[in-house]
């Protein structure tokens, strides 16, 4: 079982043991803490550049700067 899917499970038991531990809602929990964890690690996203990363890659260049500031945009950087 992936990291994610031990959060999901424990967030789904949380949330049933809150409402009361209701029978034939499973799917509904694990779903409601699908999107809880999703939100959370969404609001983990780091800023960009590479000070920023945990870790960085030894060659990085104005390209790799650019496209790192501009994600996730629909079209690739026009500085380079």
């Amino acid at each position: 079982m992936s990291d994610f899917d031990q959060q999901i499970r424990e967030r789904a038991y949380q949330l049933w043991e809150e409402a009361g531990r209701p029978d034939g809602r499973a799917q509904e929990f694990w779903f409601h803490a699908q999107a809880d964890i999703h939100t959370r690690r969404a609001a983990e996203a780091r800023t960009a550049g590479r000070t920023e990363m945990r870790e960085p890659p030894d060659d990085w260049d104005i390209v790799d700067e650019r496209s790192d500031e501009s994600f996730p945009a629909s079209d690739p950087p026009g500085s380079f």
